[in-house]
């Protein structure tokens, strides 16, 4: 699907979202109904696993005996609803199904029973759809967990996991969440986002794309921050489709998101513990592990602890070009939280020592925002020249221009040069890359 489609389609949803929720409110008599439905499948279960089409003709005829067995009347529409939820209740998760499936929803959040969100177009909308109470709401939950190897009850009321198609989910129930489960779907197109899109949706101009190329061919150790639901994960998938195809890449993560399409990709993900507390493999275990395989350059979804050192050691031995993410609020306080990171390791470190490694190991900081109007912007990218005294210094090669308001209310500007141009250019020529200077002017 391309950014057209997705544009398109995000301005449908809007468009038919009030029609869509009539459809979504499910009375009592309906569930009941679709209990029984449930409960004479169950006894008419059949050998062979039926498939979605020969399930829906089966549901059809479980219907129809009910209403004869119960004098029931319904008309062509109430009779599509009971079979369309039957099979989300199957086969698919509930009321919220169509949302998942939805290609313009970016993001579902289920806050208890009875309240649903989307995020669509950076905008968060609340939506009718209803559980009928907690206990269908944590069979979605146990449904969508279950089959990825994970557990979710009173002695573990908190899972993180991943998607067969990628998308993240994260669940937590009572005695946590005091206003019932809460669960939240952070879905990841099928079709990755590439550059073009980024620029379509105002994230990046096309001088800015060609600066971060330039930047990872010429294997520059980049930092990608910003806050939650800032876009740190889509930028770094773009900005990683630039790492040439003939170099081995060895991606880091929590949940698998990133998803690139160069041949020679490792791919390695964390692991929980198991019931008994053990087997847990963390994101510094699996970076201590890649600088074994021999890669190019390691990408680390995000960094949130000890890794840190890991990581700056990495960039700092050899592995030029590596690519991360991290929670900041802004590039400077990025380096402040990678000094409390990497003192998380347990390593007895002077903070001078700390900010030496910081200073030596990342070359450019990639600042993304989510802005009021909803949208995401990289805002700043910072450059890091050193150490003066104790102190790391960073340059603002560009900073975004705020231009105001559109006739729609969203936020116009753009990332402009300061007019300094960075020490980094000159490993850009030692790369032999081209790169047009005027972008800095």
């Amino acid at each position: 699907m391309g950014l057209m489609d997705r544009l398109n389609k995000g301005k449908a949803y809007e468009a038919e979202i009030d029609k869509e929720d009539d459809e979504l409110e499910v009375s009592e008599e309906t569930y009941q109904i679709i209990d029984k439905i449930q409960g004479k499948l169950i006894k008419s279960t059949e050998k062979r696993k039926l498939n979605d089409s020969e399930l829906r003709e089966k549901i059809i005829l479980i219907l129809d005996e009910i209403i004869e067995e119960d004098n029931v009347f319904l008309n062509k529409s109430e009779k599509e609803v009971i079979i369309t939820k039957t099979m989300n209740e199957i086969v698919g998760y509930g009321p919220i199904t169509d949302l998942i499936n939805d290609p313009a929803v970016t993001e579902v959040m289920v806050n208890g029973a009875n309240f649903v969100y989307v995020e669509i177009e950076g905008r968060i909308e609340k939506t009718k759809a209803k559980f009928r109470n907690d206990a269908q709401l944590m069979h979605v939950i146990e449904k969508i967990v279950t089959p990825l190897g994970r557990r979710v009850d009173e002695s573990s009321p908190m899972v993180d996991a991943r998607l067969p198609d990628g998308s993240r989910i994260n669940a937590i129930i009572p005695p946590l969440a005091l206003n019932g489960p809460v669960l939240t779907i952070r879905k990841f197109a099928e079709d990755p986002f590439t550059a073009t899109d980024l620029i379509g949706f105002g994230t990046m101009s096309p001088q800015i794309a060609e600066f971060l190329r330039v930047c990872v061919e010429s294997r520059l150790n980049m930092f990608i921050s910003g806050g939650t639901g800032s876009g740190k994960t889509t930028t770094l998938n773009v900005v990683s489709s630039f790492i040439p195809p003939d170099e081995r890449i060895v991606t880091i993560e929590d949940a698998a998101e990133l998803q690139l399409h160069q041949e020679h990709v490792v791919r390695l993900e964390s692991r929980p513990p198991n019931i008994e507390g053990k087997g847990a493999i963390v994101i510094r275990d699996l970076v201590r592990n890649a600088l074994r395989m021999r890669p190019d350059r390691i990408v680390v979804g995000e960094v949130r602890s000890g890794e840190a050192l890991d990581m700056l050691q990495a960039m700092n031995t050899g592995h030029d070009g590596s690519i991360t993410t991290g929670h900041a609020n802004s590039p400077r306080d990025m380096l402040a939280r990678l000094e409390t990171m990497v003192l998380m390791a347990g390593m007895d470190l002077p903070l001078k020592a700390v900010r030496e490694q910081i200073a030596s190991a990342i070359d450019i900081i990639v600042h993304q925002a989510r802005l009021r109007d909803g949208s995401r912007k990289i805002v700043s990218i910072m450059e890091i020249q050193g150490m003066e005294n104790e102190v790391i210094t960073l340059q603002e090669i560009f900073k975004f221009k705020n231009e105001g308001r559109d006739s729609r209310g969203r936020i116009r500007g753009e990332l402009v040069s300061t007019g300094i141009k960075p020490k980094i250019l000159d490993k850009i020529k030692e790369a032999n890359i081209k790169i047009n200077e005027d972008i800095f002017r």
